[in-house]
């Protein structure tokens, strides 16, 4: 396991660990469901940016 491997997978488990906290919370479902996407979207981009720039 490369360096760059174990970062984005910590990227990947941060980001989908705070999307699904925000799921969990109970508050303003809609809002929260919103975040949840826009995280969703932004760490699908992350990480096709870090594999575009590791080379996998």
């Amino acid at each position: 396991m490369t360096k760059h491997q174990f970062i984005a997978g910590m990227g990947m488990g941060l980001a989908a660990g705070a999307a699904l906290g925000m799921a969990m919370s109970g508050t303003k479902k809609r809002e929260i469901k919103r975040a949840a996407d826009k995280a969703i979207k932004a760490v699908g981009e992350v990480v096709e940016n870090l594999s575009d720039n590791i080379g996998m």
